[in-house]
């Protein structure tokens, strides 16, 4: 089986490091096999065949969740990936200059956005599309960012969803920022009103120094700060195992503060671990990592070629594990739904993506000048005469600049 060890100190005949850290198909199959389900340390309360197992730490943090919110989580996840393969389609349609699928990670992205209460306030990278509507925030407003006709236009002191980052790892300093902020102010206490702050990131961003700066800041200060790495085994083409020597949630022992690894295919642990989380980080008790171990089932982005790097039978593996699936066994063994709920839920889903499709394509092109909106909180000068420079220049077509 392949392993860190084997790869950053190869056994005598196996040749240099760097040839040695290309695993065989081989060696990436039992590598799955042996993690598949995330080890003995994994938080898991819907196994993928729809079974509920009970947990005496966290089923308190879902003693609320009875069938009918359930069934509002399998809702929102069957919404939440039609909305993702029709943005996909669209992007392939020519209507989207790119798109970042999440299919196969909505139940990490449902139960965490879900765990949140309204005052507490969410830090994304630029997959986090679940999270997004979970909060609120109007999926139609998602796609400008990848039309390229705006960036976040929602708003974000409303929602408490903080605008998409696209550099890799940047705004787990942001969100530390944001969380010492909140520990400066005494907003954590035993106070009903407390907040608190998560932050979202992949595994392959645990490799970037603005992450590990962020743990550092978080833990010295004791920021109420919750940490979620989606865990979906691939930094693009690069494995998980070739990023650590140890299981991602475990290096927060080497910060000072408590890590734990969810099965970020569950819904209902999901949810309970990131409540758990949450109240730990408002009650003042420091920041919280958490990775949840799930599966990215689509390319990184629509510019991706997972086949160049994962084999098939991954692939399928993985599809056993499916998020919604196991919700939906779940419903119908235990009398929760009926198939009249199910055709239900997938009809609305269809009508979410027929008005998504509508409107990205008969979404207006914004006017030259809107890129200079927004740059500034107060009018600059420097900036007005660059517009007007820029408006110029641009009368000087025959159209006048227009597209």
């Amino acid at each position: 089986m392949s392993s860190p060890e084997q790869w950053t100190r190869p056994q005598s005949g196996a040749g240099s490091a760097a040839t040695a850290a290309r695993p065989s198909p081989e060696q990436v199959i039992a590598g799955l096999r042996a993690t598949s389900e995330g080890g003995a340390e994994l938080t898991q309360l819907l196994t993928p065949e729809g079974e509920r197992l009970s947990s005496e730490q966290f089923d308190p943090y879902i003693a609320d969740i009875d069938a009918e919110a359930l069934r509002g989580l399998y809702r929102d996840m069957v919404i939440v990936r039609r909305a993702d393969r029709e943005s996909n389609a669209m992007q392939r349609q020519g209507q989207l200059g790119i798109w970042v699928p999440l299919l196969g990670q909505e139940a990490a992205q449902v139960g965490s956005g879900r765990a949140l209460k309204p005052q507490d306030m969410a830090f994304p990278s630029y997959r986090e599309h679940g999270v997004a509507y979970t909060r609120g925030v109007d999926f139609k407003e998602l796609l400008g960012i990848f039309r390229c006709t705006d960036h976040s236009s929602w708003d974000f002191r409303k929602h408490r969803f903080h605008p998409y980052t696209i550099v890799i790892g940047n705004q787990v300093l942001n969100a530390a920022g944001y969380a010492m902020g909140q520990k400066f102010e005494g907003k954590v206490g035993d106070d009903p009103d407390a907040e608190a702050t998560i932050v979202y990131f992949g595994d392959g961003a645990t490799s970037q120094g603005d992450v590990h700066e962020g743990f550092v800041w978080a833990a010295v200060y004791d920021a109420p700060l919750v940490f979620f790495c989606q865990n979906n085994q691939w930094a693009i083409s690069e494995p998980t195992e070739r990023q650590s020597r140890l299981p991602l949630y475990q290096r927060a022992r080497g910060y000072g503060f408590p890590g734990i690894r969810v099965d970020g295919n569950d819904v209902l642990a999901c949810l309970a671990v990131t409540r758990w989380a949450l109240d730990e980080c408002r009650r003042g008790n420091g920041p919280v990592l958490i990775e949840a171990f799930t599966y990215r089932m689509d390319a990184h982005t629509t510019t991706d070629d997972p086949t160049r790097y994962r084999l098939s039978d991954e692939l399928e593996a993985w599809k056993l594990k499916d998020p919604i699936e196991r919700v939906r066994v779940h419903l119908s063994r235990t009398g929760g739904a009926d198939a009249a709920f199910f055709e239900e839920v997938q009809a609305e889903a269809d009508r979410f993506a027929a008005e998504l499709r509508d409107y990205c394509f008969n979404m207006p092109d914004p006017p030259p000048e809107r890129v200079f909106s927004a740059v500034y909180a107060e009018p600059s000068p420097l900036l007005e005469a660059q517009r007007e420079e820029y408006l110029s220049y641009l009368s000087g077509f025959v159209d006048g600049g227009e597209r």
